[in-house]
């Protein structure tokens, strides 16, 4: 597995494949994707085999039960099969005109939508961004190269073995997936200097990646996949749906980056939420890290798992069955909470009062804000993108799920009739 590789060589052939797919019409790349998801489910005892292999291996290393969740494909591929075929049911991003206009002087203007080439993933535990990304790459045109964790590499080897093959079968090149099919980190560092054959670089993972891929790559790098997530409950907060919604969006799948981290509470309801919080919590697992003003509301009800929150523990992503909660005088002091610790990721607001809803979600500035909702519909599927390759929390041309759109740049057409410039 750990074979010395070419990553040139690969990053060539990405780059050759790219071409072809720039060209492909959108039945023979919507083709393509149904012949990958008959492939995957073909070879589901394949894949799955591999994939318990690496669970095996993670679990007798010790590894947190938060990361087994996400290494874990057991009871999710039919899911992750049927998203391959809601993006072929998607429009084609390739040559959309984005808008256009006819110049003064006669001159036809307009922007359209093209590929980027070929994009370059590094991801950690996740073996279903494998294949989120490389359909969605092959759907908007582009060639993709993938560097997993360690910690999912049968998994990945399986799966893109099954991709190449499949798309190879529809008349499309194989090489448009590429994987770095190697534990060797060197090869990170490798691929970031690739800037003659990759266009962007997209780490998704944790802040330590983000900070890597930001110093070491000359490539172009979007970042995303690390959230500290914030609802606040105002005081006019229907207290049983507020209740339903954090309680949806701390437990449904907390290892996530779109999972709540930090619930801030107006002092105006506090004596009669936080209890019921905390009661309707504690029966799934959650252990709650609550500052001194919130601690006196709750600590008589006597759950070992409440404790006092320490320095840090408003600027950390849990990825855990982990609370952090806060009580607020004001809106405005939950939007200052906010604006210094969250990420950027998903923050929202449970309130009955539309004008405070209105001004939170026009001063909140994370690339995706709720009202009266859980945070975890940060996701491509969930928004009706069918997937996602990240979420970005940049401001650049891509924010929130990345998905085709995303994937595409744009060039001017200019289109005269013998027009000179004087």
């Amino acid at each position: 597995m750990t074979d010395m590789l070419d990553i040139i060589q690969l990053a060539k052939s990405a780059k050759e494949a790219g071409y072809a797919l720039a060209k492909a019409t959108t039945d023979q790349k919507n083709n393509a994707l149904l012949c990958i998801a008959d492939a995957l489910l073909a070879h589901k005892d394949v894949i799955l085999d591999a994939n318990l292999a690496d669970l095996e291996e993670a679990r007798a290393n010790g590894t947190s039960e938060a990361l087994l969740d996400r290494i874990n494909l057991q009871n999710r591929l039919d899911g992750i099969v049927a998203d391959i075929r809601t993006v072929a049911t998607l429009p084609d991003p390739v040559g959309r005109i984005i808008e256009e206009r006819i110049l003064p002087n006669g001159l036809n203007v307009s922007r359209r939508r093209t590929a980027i080439g070929v994009i370059g993933v590094i991801y950690e535990a996740r073996p279903n961004v494998t294949i989120d990304v490389a359909v969605l790459a092959l759907k908007s045109g582009n060639a993709c190269i993938l560097r997993g964790g360690k910690e999912i590499l049968r998994s990945n080897m399986a799966m893109v073995q099954v991709m190449k093959e499949a798309i190879a079968q529809s008349g499309l090149p194989a090489d448009a997936i590429q994987l770095i099919a190697s534990t060797d980190r060197g090869y990170i560092g490798e691929m970031l200097k690739l800037h003659d054959t990759i266009d962007m670089i997209i780490p998704r993972g944790g802040a330590e990646l983000h900070r890597f891929c930001k110093e070491n790559s000359t490539i172009p790098v979007i970042t995303g996949g690390v959230g500290i997530c914030h609802l606040f409950v105002d005081e006019s907060a229907d207290i049983m749906s507020s209740l339903t919604i954090i309680h949806n969006a701390k437990t449904s799948r907390p290892s996530v980056c779109n999972s709540l981290d930090t619930v801030l509470v107006h002092h105006n309801i506090a004596s009669q939420f936080l209890p019921r919080l905390v009661d309707k919590l504690y029966t799934s697992g959650v252990e709650f890290r609550a500052e001194k003003r919130a601690l006196a509301y709750i600590q008589d009800l006597c759950y070992a798992n409440i404790k006092p929150a320490g320095d840090d523990d408003f600027h950390t992503e849990w990825m855990a069955l982990i609370l952090g909660i806060k009580i607020v005088d004001s809106m405005d002091e939950a939007m200052t909470h906010i604006r210094h610790h969250s990420l950027g990721h998903s923050d929202g607001i449970l309130t009955q009062n539309a004008d405070n809803a209105a001004q939170f979600l026009n001063e909140v500035d994370s690339s995706a804000v709720f009202w009266n909702t859980s945070t975890r519909f940060n996701d491509g599927g969930a928004l009706g993108l069918g997937a996602e390759v990240a979420v970005s929390t940049q401001k650049l041309h891509a924010r929130g799920p990345m998905a085709l759109d995303e994937l595409t740049t744009y060039k001017w057409v200019v289109i005269g009739d013998g027009h000179i410039r004087t």
